[in-house]
């Protein structure tokens, strides 16, 4: 079968919050949104990336010396001209501190499933198992089907993270029957303010979670929504009074709630990026327990119940 190979930004070993249980989790590169609040910026492109960590560096010039493009510099706000970059990564050899690394790296569904396993005794004692994320893990769903596949073969539980733009036909097709749950994305319900903020139209999100929804009825697997509660953009009155009313419409009574976390504005620094909000704006700091009590009862008067993520 011949497909593309996807890169891998991370696999973090022991999480509690991405699914039910202890999961290990998998963090594809390359997403067909483009969230201007996106906590996973270093999984937004599809190609490999440079990440520098200033709390690392000791400023001893020697990848200043090997960089045959001149890119990097003391002098770079960001240390390394990401414009001039060739993505050669001979900086990575000589950097005694690490403070140099590269986000993305292929790496076979075999290669995976041996760094995973080795959690196994933990997902059955815990309930938990392996989540998809990135990025957006789709954009590769030949390859993460023979990955589903493998782990539904070892016995382990599957999750799903997805912004929810893929071919439906295929997803039915080649992820379904190794899906166990999926986390499916619901961000903004206006199309137009959609556009804006993520960079593309809402319409396919929509029409597929409605026909996964519809899915359920007759698949063994559990489909949840998730909306980030991001300040001032997803969690105004008339974008959560629209999810509620696009909820009820549905039937739909259990929904998660995912809480601004200002931690990914460090990593578009590291990644050499500009920030797009100003320093009062409050997606830099934690969300308000104030507001986030006011929500959830919002969603239970409506009958949906609500879980924090």
């Amino acid at each position: 079968m011949s497909f593309r190979q996807p890169l891998i930004a991370d696999i973090k070993g022991n999480s509690f919050e991405d699914g039910p249980g202890i999961r290990s989790v998998i963090f594809f590169k390359g997403c067909p949104l483009d969230c201007v609040w996106c906590h996973n910026p270093e999984s937004k492109k599809l190609e490999a990336e440079l990440w520098w960590d200033v709390e690392k560096c000791i400023n001893c010039g020697e990848c200043i010396e090997v960089c045959s493009n001149k890119a990097i510099s003391l002098n770079n706000p960001f240390f390394v001209d990401r414009q001039k970059c060739n993505l050669s990564f001979n900086c990575l050899d000589v950097c005694p501190s690490n403070a140099l690394s590269i986000v993305g790296r292929r790496m076979s569904v075999e290669e995976i499933v041996e760094k995973v396993i080795k959690y196994k005794p933990f997902f059955d004692s815990s309930g938990g198992g392996v989540t998809l994320s990135g990025g957006e893990a789709t954009l590769c769903i030949e390859y993460i089907s023979l990955l589903l596949k493998r782990f539904k073969e070892e016995g382990i539980h599957t999750l799903l993270e997805t912004a929810g733009l893929f071919d439906f036909d295929k997803f039915v097709k080649l992820l379904l029957p190794y899906l166990d749950m999926i986390y499916f994305d619901i961000k903004i319900i206006d199309n137009l303010k959609h556009k804006y903020y993520c960079g593309v139209s809402n319409e396919v999100i929509f029409d597929n979670f409605s026909k996964l929804l519809e899915k359920t009825k007759t698949n063994e697997f559990e489909l949840l929504s998730r909306t980030p509660l991001i300040p001032r953009i997803t969690d105004d009155e008339s974008n959560i009074s629209s999810i509620v009313k696009f909820y009820n419409e549905l039937g739909i009574n259990k929904a998660i709630l995912l809480l601004n976390n200002p931690a990914w504005l460090h990593k578009i620094d590291k990644l050499g990026q500009t920030r797009q909000f100003n320093m009062d704006h409050p997606i830099k700091k934690f969300y308000d327990d104030k507001k986030k009590k006011k929500l959830m009862d919002y969603f239970l008067k409506h009958d949906i119940e609500i879980a924090f993520g």
